[in-house]
């Protein structure tokens, strides 16, 4: 398993970095994490064609993390002309929060015919899906309920990377990262967060010990975290940092 971060900033670009996007290769294919706004000028600064990207989860429904789709898409018809499928799984009502989305870009999916199958699957706390890429778990987080917020599990090729997707600080967050071989975590904030849900850096240094997983990486940095990389005892993710697994 190879994860690529595409975009690691929070919803604002703090640091002049895209937002929320992991791309994760695994022996029987790509996976994206998440779909920003940025994400598509992100795959092809990093030499990434969409065309592996086999399956996107999304993790909840803010624009920096799903609003890049319509786009997506876009561009994997008449770009790319596309023929192999491409499954789409997120939170319950995915299919029509995407559509949606493309209505109100103008790049309306109704009646367009795709050259490609789209298949959208709904993913609530507790599911476990094959995407064919990866198998995919989903846990729910401490984040604006309207958003349907979830942290994601993949496993694929022997390894296990979770994803917190935004949320604050609730207790049973350790649990869901146990045993990953990475947790790729939000910490939007160094300074005590002035939003509950999101993640601080203090909340997260004192709580490290709770996280029993064998590395622990911190994304989605907001302004005072992104002039911080690389300068802390956690490490920080930036656009285009490789990891294998």
């Amino acid at each position: 398993m190879k994860l690529t971060c595409v975009g690691t900033s929070d919803a604002f670009g703090a640091g002049g970095r895209r937002q929320a996007a992991l791309f994760v290769e695994t022996a029987a294919g790509g996976l994206l994490l998440d779909c920003a706004p940025t994400t598509g000028t992100g795959l092809v600064a990093l030499g990434i064609p969409r065309d592996a990207v086999d399956a996107i989860a999304i993790s909840h429904f803010h624009a920096d993390h799903f609003a890049g789709l319509p786009q997506f898409l876009l561009a994997a018809i008449y770009e790319d002309r596309r023929r192999q499928p491409l499954a789409i799984a997120g939170p319950r009502g995915v299919e029509a929060r995407v559509r949606t989305a493309a209505d109100a870009v103008g790049y309306s999916l109704a009646g367009r015919a795709l050259p490609f199958a789209l298949r959208f699957v709904e993913i609530g706390a507790g599911a476990v899906v094959d995407l064919g890429a990866a198998r995919l778990g989903a846990f729910e987080t401490f984040h604006d309920p309207a958003s349907c917020p979830h942290g994601l599990r993949v496993e694929a090729d022997g390894r296990t990377l979770v994803y917190s997707g935004d949320t604050g600080w609730f207790d049973a967050l350790p649990d869901h990262a146990r045993g990953a071989d990475l947790f790729v975590c939000e910490c939007t904030f160094h300074d005590p967060s002035p939003v509950v849900e999101h993640l601080s850096y203090g909340v997260l240094a004192e709580r490290r010990d709770a996280f029993e997983c064998g590395r622990l990486l911190l994304t989605h940095l907001g302004s005072d975290m992104s002039e911080r990389r690389g300068q802390l005892d956690l490490e920080t993710a930036d656009d285009g940092l490789e990891i294998r697994l």
